[in-house]
């Protein structure tokens, strides 16, 4: 069968789901995408330009999947001649109903936020069915629109809800781990702690690095290897953590060599996430293939993903549960370097969750 993926905002992890769905499926995809930057915009007018790109498109797909970064609703009334029949699935990466915004957002500050939160609302009404990241993701989304259409003062729609969740399913990410096979490195004497996530305010690096201060004045010994993506209004905290841990740090900034990424995955012993929103975790699942032990937040996503036998070695409750256990996988590092890991993550890998993908389109759920 013949799917279109329409994807406004292409880049990150939004891409390599488009791409690496497209690489390990046996259906014919074609992908429409826009460049990766301004999300405001792409929220705004993505669905004008991808509109206009389907339109123009000499080929009919059996459906379509689109994405959270896109007004569904706008792109469906601009595309009616053309879309008339064909199943419309949205799929939900984040969303803007719960997402934790920085405070020091102008739309927050301006109250313009909600606005990016409704399009999400109205997207999943257009759509067909709706597809999320997790079950965490879609139990988040559905309690998080309540809260949301109450805020309006009449007329509030309530009984959408559960329109929207019974046309609602969960389907997990699809990872290529092909780059981190056959990877040989020398590890550090002293265990390499890893951040290799976006350098964000969602993220919590403020949490992060307090925690590994403690340890630091405790004179616990240990390396540091920041990853991820950075931006020019990164936390302010990256530079004062730079000053802080001059002696720890082995690497530090955004590796873009595939391979060389993946040698840095290799070479960490624990992964500390503190993340403040997270549905799935494509980094997280990426160090754990590499047998990275994780120390991970059990309020997000990550619980569902991890076999339950594994929870108390990998899960804390608190602030002070996290710096207990980091504690520990540094004082017991031959331990951390024993386990194996590796078949964790191995099953979210695209060469197994393409065939869900591809039974639940071809079915038309």
């Amino acid at each position: 069968m013949n799917i279109l993926i329409i994807e406004p905002y292409y880049t990150g992890s939004h891409r390599q789901w488009a791409e690496g769905y497209k690489k390990f499926s046996r259906h014919n995809i074609k992908i429409i995408s826009m460049e990766g930057r301004f999300w405001k915009w792409r929220m705004h007018g993505g669905a004008i330009t991808m509109a206009k790109a389907f339109n123009n498109l000499d080929w009919k797909p059996d459906c379509i999947l689109a994405t959270d970064m896109i007004d569904l609703s706008t792109f469906i009334s601009l595309t009616k001649d053309k879309c008339y029949k064909i199943p419309i699935y949205i799929y939900f990466h984040e969303n803007q109903l719960s997402y934790p915004w920085s405070p020091n957002d102008r739309d927050l500050i301006n109250n313009r936020n909600e606005h990016y939160g409704f399009i999400n609302y109205t997207s999943a009404l257009a759509a067909d069915k709706i597809f999320f990241n997790s079950k965490f993701h879609l139990e988040i989304f559905i309690k998080s629109l309540k809260k949301f259409l109450k805020k309006f003062p009449d007329n509030n729609e309530l009984d959408s809800i559960q329109l929207i969740n019974h046309k609602s399913y969960p389907i997990y990410l699809g990872l290529d781990y092909s780059k981190f096979n056959n990877i040989k490195v020398k590890k550090f004497r002293a265990p390499l702690i890893l951040w290799n996530h976006r350098w964000e305010y969602d993220k919590n690096p403020e949490e992060f690095f307090l925690t590994l201060k403690k340890l630091k004045d405790e004179e616990l010994v240990f390396k540091l290897a920041v990853l991820g993506e950075n931006f020019s209004s990164s936390p302010n905290i990256f530079n004062k953590a730079k000053k802080t841990f001059k002696n720890e740090i082995v690497h530090w900034g955004y590796v873009s060599h595939q391979q060389e990424y993946a040698k840095w995955l290799h070479k960490a012993d624990i992964l500390p996430v503190t993340s403040n929103q997270d549905f799935f975790g494509i980094s997280i699942m990426e160090a754990i293939y590499c047998n990275t032990w994780p120390i991970l937040p059990k309020r997000l996503a990550y619980p569902e993903l991890i076999p339950k036998k594994l929870h108390k070695k990998f899960f804390y409750e608190n602030n002070d549960s996290l710096y207990s256990m980091l504690k520990w996988s540094i004082n017991n590092l031959d331990k951390v370097r024993k386990i194996n890991l590796k078949t964790i993550a191995a099953k979210y890998d695209w060469t197994r969750v393409s065939q869900v993908y591809d039974e639940i389109f071809n079915k038309k759920i």
